[in-house]
């Protein structure tokens, strides 16, 4: 596949760190020039370092107006879209206050709203294209004590159903990548929640998180990129409103 996406311009928000990072990194592997986005300059400039094919654009998808922005700074090319920005807090529901409520509805599910509504009339200029919206298992099932990113993530799934129905038409395609529990950053604070909340050592921690997967590990990074090459490379065309499980058989 060495050089399959030469020619392409890809978007992935969140791309910094964790799983926004592998994507971008084998999509540019692969040919592809690719923008990163997210909150925080420094960490965007660190993953661009790793390929000349990496422009960091620093951006808050939960800002409408910053949103518009980055998509008017991308230009009139856009060829692939991974909506990955996205964060987990988690509390048991009667301690779940509105704020936490809006921000992980606004972070997990309006940033792929904005994304997307943002990349698509450059797609549909030239009826062409690829939206990709990392989701969760907690899109396809039920967690607790995350029950609004779990909220969140069921909206990404129905909204990535219903835009791949009103696109099918078209040479768009819309999909969601659905992983468990993924070795990235974003999860060690869930470790180290587990370790103060229980005394737990790291190990154990890791060992609780990974126990929701039968094969009981958890899900590397790279294992969700590969999944987003094949989505948008040849012979994809009919893989269309899925919500595509990376979980060892846990869904």
């Amino acid at each position: 596949m060495a050089g399959s996406f030469e020619g392409k311009v890809a978007l992935v928000t969140g791309g910094g760190t964790g799983v926004g990072a592998a994507i971008a990194l084998q999509l540019a592997g692969q040919g592809a020039r690719v923008i990163i986005s997210g909150r925080r300059a420094d960490v965007l400039a660190k993953t661009a370092a790793k390929s000349a094919l990496i422009v960091p654009i620093a951006a808050d998808v939960t800002d409408a107006a910053a949103s518009k922005h980055l998509f008017e700074q991308i230009g009139s090319q856009l060829d692939i879209v991974i909506a990955n920005a996205g964060a987990a807090e988690s509390a048991p529901f009667h301690r779940l206050d509105l704020k936490t409520w809006k921000n992980q509805i606004d972070l997990n599910l309006t940033g792929v709203f904005t994304t997307f509504h943002h990349a698509l009339p450059a797609m549909m200029q030239v009826n062409s294209g690829r939206l990709i919206a990392i989701a969760s298992t907690a899109g396809l099932k039920g967690y607790a004590y995350v029950s609004a990113y779990t909220a969140a993530k069921h909206g990404v799934v129905g909204l990535t159903r219903a835009l791949a129905l009103e696109l099918a038409k078209t040479g768009i395609t819309v999909n969601a990548i659905c992983p468990g529990f993924v070795d990235t950053p974003m999860l060690d604070h869930s470790i180290e929640t587990i370790i103060r909340k229980t005394g737990k050592s790291r190990a154990e921690a890791v060992t609780a998180l990974a126990a929701s997967n039968p094969q009981k590990r958890l899900i590397q990074p790279d294992e969700v990129a590969q999944t987003v090459l094949w989505l948008c490379g040849p012979n994809s065309d009919s893989i269309n409103g899925q919500a595509i499980s990376i979980s060892g058989g846990e869904i």
